[in-house]
């Protein structure tokens, strides 16, 4: 007997990364699962395996959305997880790149919710797993400026939604992860100026001493898709290795490297010397006073 068995699920992103890890965990648990994605070519190498079937969706796409609710009888569990990691601070953030997270990041969970949701009240069950992270309102982090607000958007519509159909048997969380390796989380590596740097800065932040793996949180969507998980609702589920109980970057810097300036003022001058210096761009720190 698997921990899912008899469940419908469906999920998005599921080519790779989380969502692969989350479909190969919920079929291995039982669970009948529609994995979906817009890379219809990494897709395929879900195909043939028991308890999976395969889709191209675009999740941005409010036809393709509906009409992959229409089609399906019955669904007990919906994931959302697509989303994309733009780095920058709110100055490195274009207008196209502040809409294009929030479509994909937010959006996208909104329409999924409104299709699948009717049928899941009309059962009085149904259960909603919303991808969140750490980099959100429970964090703030340097250089994921739309990310972080994205991600704080999805804890604020998961809330939302377990709050409103509390009584109507529906169930509805968010996960929050920290750096979790991924082939999306390599690409973003490979993309920045000094690749091995950046590699050794995010490393650097993992306490615990390694980065999440992806089958570590398919591990907690598999709990939270259960009946294990039936009186959670409306929660946000950390799983960053101790990241979120850190101080911040900056914060941790002013701990460790304010020893040696004769006063609060003269260190963060320094700050805004040096990172004038790395990123280019003047800081938007007030002068000493």
């Amino acid at each position: 007997m698997g921990r899912l068995d008899g469940k419908v699920i469906v999920l998005s992103a599921a080519a790779q990364g989380i969502g692969r890890a989350a479909a190969l965990a919920f079929a291995k648990e039982g669970a009948q699962v529609i994995a979906t994605d817009l890379n219809g070519e990494k897709l395929k190498e879900l195909d043939g395996t028991p308890g999976i079937r395969t889709r191209v969706l675009d999740v941005t796409k409010k036809e393709q959305v509906e009409a992959l609710a229409k089609e399906l009888e019955r669904v007990d569990v919906l994931v959302n997880i697509a989303g994309f990691v733009h780095h920058g601070t709110v100055l490195d953030c274009e207008e196209s790149d502040w809409d294009f997270t929030m479509n994909l990041n937010v959006r996208s969970m909104y329409l999924m919710i409104r299709a699948f949701l009717p049928q899941m009240l009309a059962r009085r069950s149904g259960n909603i797993m919303n991808m969140a992270s750490v980099a959100s309102s429970i964090k703030g982090v340097m250089n994921r400026c739309v990310y972080s607000t994205s991600k704080a958007a999805v804890i604020g519509l998961t809330k939302s939604v377990a709050a409103d159909y509390l009584e109507q048997g529906i169930r509805c969380n968010c996960i929050c992860p920290g750096t979790v390796d991924t082939p999306s989380f390599r690409e973003r590596i490979q993309a920045r100026p000094d690749p091995e740097q950046a590699f050794k800065d995010f490393m650097a932040r993992q306490k615990i001493g390694r980065m999440c793996t992806a089958e570590e949180v398919a591990h907690l969507c598999v709990y939270l898709a259960s009946d294990e998980s039936g009186y959670v609702t409306g929660a946000e589920h950390v799983i960053d290795g101790g990241w979120s109980l850190a101080p911040s970057e900056r914060v941790r810097e002013y701990l460790g490297s304010s020893r040696g300036f004769q006063h609060h003022g003269e260190f963060l001058q320094h700050l805004r010397q040096r990172e004038k210096h790395e990123l280019g761009m003047k800081l938007l720190v007030a002068p000493p006073s």
